[in-house]
């Protein structure tokens, strides 16, 4: 399992997931301050999943109908840091392949997949 995580992802996540043997690029640490396009670009060049916290992607891969091989946007401003974590870090590793290829959005309430 491999993604790459936007520079706006909490990088509690991206530890968590590190800590389950899961490979994440991360750009805040590689690459900050790089466009959207250049971040889904290198998802794309990567051929993994992208996770984000940035509604913009929505707009590039709805709208714009870019390319992309399965974004998860992460809406869980509601709960307490460590819930978001932990929620955040078991979804991905359980619906991982769910998410490839498609558009998802993880909520505390739910778990919403565009399919492709």
């Amino acid at each position: 399992m491999k993604l790459v995580a936007d520079e706006s992802v909490d990088f509690g996540i991206i530890k968590l997931l590190r800590e389950n043997k899961i490979e994440v690029l991360s750009i805040a640490h590689q690459k900050k301050g790089i466009s959207d396009i250049e971040v889904l670009n290198i998802a794309n060049e990567n051929k993994c999943l992208l996770i984000t916290e940035d509604k913009d992607f929505g707009e590039l891969t709805h709208r714009l109908k870019l390319k992309h091989y399965g974004i998860l946007l992460i809406r869980l401003s509601n709960l307490n840091r460590s819930e978001r974590l932990i929620l955040a870090s078991e979804m991905i590793q359980k619906h991982y392949k769910d998410f490839q290829n498609n558009f998802a959005v993880l909520t505390s309430t739910n778990l919403r997949i565009k399919r492709y």
